[in-house]
């Protein structure tokens, strides 16, 4: 019975050096979700787009970004994740280069729309990465805690780096700037990273493909249209009943079907549903943030785009400060729901703080309190919530996993927007009709816009108390250290998953080929690809381990 034997491993230090690879695709991926808002008036006026139009310049990205991020981890996980990885960070380049170059609106607008598309490969593929080349607890801890800042302060960097190069270059350079770092990524990715995929043929399920792409396009359309339209008009309701239609029957097909698209066990467990629910609501409940806090300062405060990117630099360093210096240190030591639920009340005080707002108050009394809240809250949620998404998963299934709270960030990100601002804009068109007798002045209207966003922020902090509340209940589990270890059937590139044999964990040898637990392995027995040692051989990163040694949790993502 023939059997291959693995070539060595990546050692520790080597798994050290992949992060900051995948990590700048997170960067990236993180970077255009923001960095195109505060370029929005210049290239709006250097494309004659009208004002009906313009929000569909950051609508695009998301619409096709959420709609196909479950496809995308699939497709990472039958062909390859580095290949994946690899490809979209080509893609995601190419993509950059074209909406610098746009011409006009369409261009443009089709630019933002493939930029989502090979983000949707980029984010499940990355994440999923990170999950099989980070395998023991404490490192695993480490590298989620950097992977969480850079999802947490990505967002305050993007507009920092968004107003520095409108200001000194050209809006074109928001889309310009990720050519180079998507190179440097798949570079370093290509030498470095390990290639892994899930065993067995590629079967991918197109019955489910069809109905949840189709419902959640609906559904961040109609977010998309909500602004215009409003949330009751017909077209906005028709389209949210069709989405909701279709994502139901989406979940019947997978209940079916041999290979599922999404299989239901991925998100049935409770704690991974509590941290899919907690990165949605986090996300619902703050990415409006950046939207209000940007134009409180430019239109109210009267701050230019690099001042105002520098204004939040202080979220940014609170995050990195609680990612790092705190939930690092806590995280393989305290269940799930111990950092969460804290972060969340803390995000909750920050956006409640935004009540405090006036035209006159001072940065330093207003905003920069509400940043450091909201940043110091945001570090304590993310890492958690991503190092737990795939907590107990199958390695194989870890791209839908990783997908499936990209997914989750990209769609609360879609309906966080466009109810936040609903809510703002009507908060804001009340204050103006009640002080219509004081005539028009530019006091009102921005005492009128401060007062919208007042509204829009305590909607945020009750959002994010009840999502405290739902976390505390659903994430129960214990401290990393009690969780099972899943069995992995996870294969490198190069070694056919034999579709008539079983596939041990940890081991990747036949049944009837295993070493008994008190007996090390012989030296001359062909293992697997996938083979790790037994754990009364010599030490992992000395011997060589893959990517998934045993008797390390592989709980999450």
């Amino acid at each position: 019975m023939a059997t291959t034997k693995a070539p060595a491993p990546p050692a520790g230090s080597r798994r050290w050096a992949a992060l900051p690879f995948i990590g700048l695709a997170q960067l990236m991926i993180v970077l255009d979700g923001t960095v195109v808002n505060i370029a929005l008036p210049s290239l709006q006026r250097d494309l004659q787009i009208s004002d009906g139009d313009r929000q569909w310049i950051i609508t695009a990205y998301t619409l096709a970004f959420g709609s196909l991020l479950l496809l995308g981890g699939r497709i990472a996980d039958y062909t390859g994740r580095k290949r994946a990885f690899l490809i979209a960070l080509l893609g995601f380049a190419g993509a950059s280069a074209l909406g610098g170059a746009a011409a006009d609106f369409e261009m443009l607008l089709a630019a933002r729309a493939l930029q989502g598309g090979f983000g949707a490969l980029l984010g499940p593929a990355a994440l999923s990465l990170l999950a099989v080349t980070f395998t023991e607890p404490k490192d695993r801890a480490k590298a989620f805690g950097i992977w969480g800042a850079i999802s947490a302060a990505g967002g305050a960097i993007g507009l920092l780096a968004g107003g520095a190069l409108t200001d000194y270059l050209d809006w074109r350079w928001c889309l310009y700037i990720n050519i180079p770092i998507a190179v440097i990524a798949a570079v370093g990715g290509f030498a470095i990273l390990t290639e892994s995929r899930h065993p067995g043929p590629a079967r991918f399920d197109f019955l489910g493909v069809l109905p949840v792409t189709a419902g959640l396009v609906a559904i961040v359309y109609a977010t998309g249209r909500a602004g215009s339209d409003g949330w009751g008009s017909a077209k906005v309701i028709g389209l949210l009943a069709a989405g909701a239609v279709l994502l139901a029957a989406f979940t019947l097909v997978e209940s079916r079907v041999p290979q599922p698209l999404l299989p239901l066990r991925v998100i049935a467990d409770r704690t991974r549903g509590g941290a899919y629910l907690a990165v949605g609501l986090a996300v619902i409940g703050m990415f409006g943030a950046f939207l209000f806090l940007t134009y409180f300062m430019q239109v109210v405060k009267g701050y230019s785009p690099i001042r105002t990117g520098t204004a939040f630099l202080p979220m940014a360093a609170a995050v990195l400060l609680s990612a790092g210096g705190l939930t690092t240190r806590l995280l393989p030591r305290v269940p799930p729901r111990a950092l969460i639920v804290p972060g969340m009340l803390v995000s909750s005080a920050g956006m409640l703080w935004m009540l405090t707002l006036e035209p006159g108050t001072p940065y330093a009394a207003g905003v920069l309190v509400a940043e450091l809240l909201l940043g110091f809250g945001a570090g304590m949620i993310m890492p958690a919530s991503l190092d737990y998404a795939t907590h107990g998963v199958d390695p194989g299934d870890s791209g839908i996993a990783s997908a499936s709270v990209n997914t989750a960030q990209q769609i609360g990100g879609s309906i966080g927007t466009a109810l936040l601002n609903t809510i703002a804009t009507a908060a804001t068109a009340d204050y103006l009709v009640s002080h219509a007798s004081h005539g028009p002045s530019p006091a009102v209207a921005k005492q009128a816009l401060v007062e919208g966003f007042g509204a829009a922020g305590a909607w945020s902090a009750g959002i994010l108390a009840a999502g405290a509340l739902i976390v505390a209940v659903l994430m129960n589990t214990p401290c990393p250290e009690h969780h099972p270890v899943p069995e992995d059937k996870t294969v490198p590139e190069n070694q056919p998953a034999p579709e008539d044999q079983a596939v041990l964990e940890d081991q990747a040898v036949l049944e009837d080929q295993a070493a008994p637990e008190d007996q090390a392995a012989p030296e001359d027995q062909p293992v697997l690809e996938d083979q790790t040692v037994l754990e009364n051989q010599p030490d992992a990163e000395e011997a060589g381990a893959p990517d998934l040694p045993p008797g390390t949790p592989a709980h999450s993502v």
